[in-house]
């Protein structure tokens, strides 16, 4: 298997703050240093796809990668499915542990990263 990694584009490179808005309408800002931290995975060896659901029509792929080359984010490739992987990054999973009769709870109370109250020190 090739040394790829997958990331979401929503909630993990594009902050999506906003909300959707459409396929082509991409409003917000990077996350903060994910521009860095995908600089330093390619620079390591990794391939770097970006995965989303707007990318299923070629309005959405043209939204999104005009997005990332506006905000200089440079990957291998965008596209609306998911490859095999060594790891996908994404906001919206619950990593599975091996214990299945747990999955209804952490579905059930399951916040996004920037959907949960966290307090900063």
């Amino acid at each position: 298997m090739a040394r790829t990694v997958v990331f979401d584009f929503d909630g993990v490179i594009h902050s999506y703050v906003s909300g959707y808005k459409g396929k082509s309408v991409i409003p917000d800002p990077p996350v903060p240093g994910i521009r860095e931290a995908i600089e330093e995975i390619r620079a390591s060896g990794y391939e770097v796809i970006v995965v989303s659901t707007r990318c299923s029509d070629p309005e959405g792929l043209a939204a999104v990668s005009e997005w990332l080359e506006d905000n200089n984010i440079k990957v291998d490739h965008v596209q609306s499915d998911k490859p095999p992987a060594i790891c996908y990054i994404d906001d919206r999973a619950i990593c599975f542990d091996g214990d299945a009769s747990t999955l209804l709870e952490k579905i059930r109370s399951f916040k996004p990263w920037n959907k949960q109250n966290i307090r900063k020190k």
